[in-house]
């Protein structure tokens, strides 16, 4: 007589705690292109694309992203290069690059982290003059 066999450990493909639509860009690999439909989206690797949608990027160490992408909550822990639109959080840790262009409604970069380039707040208010001081007031007392 067979004793039964043991239950296969949960899968590490399809986490119990979430149906989010992942996708993994692994270490070492690269692509090119454009993903729709992903809610999340791991870059261990090398992503280039012209646009991409997503709701959550998590770039790791490892992690390079080049090109633009437009998502709800950003983690940087790797390196951005391009067009970054965050319509709520980006947070920059402490190995984290962004360069170019980053977009956000809350910003938090960690000690260490790097911005490079253009840093545009984000918020409900109309035209952007509405809440930045006009240039001929700056650097004055």
């Amino acid at each position: 007589m067979h004793a039964p066999s043991p239950q296969p450990a949960p899968s590490l493909q399809a986490p119990a705690m979430s149906d989010r639509r992942t996708m993994v860009v692994g270490k070492g690999i690269s692509l090119q292109g454009t993903v729709t439909d992903a809610e999340r989206l791991v870059v261990e690797g090398t992503i280039e694309s012209q646009m991409m949608h997503a709701t959550e990027l998590f770039i790791s160490q490892s992690g390079v992203f080049r090109g633009e992408v437009e998502v709800e909550d950003a983690e940087i822990i790797g390196t951005f290069d391009g067009t970054l639109t965050a319509r709520g959080n980006l947070v920059i840790r402490g190995t984290g690059r962004v360069l170019g262009v980053a977009r956000c409604r809350r910003l938090q970069v960690e000690d260490g982290g790097q911005l490079s380039g253009r840093m545009e707040m984000l918020t409900d208010a109309a035209p952007a003059q509405s809440y930045l001081p006009a240039p001929a007031s700056l650097g004055e007392n």
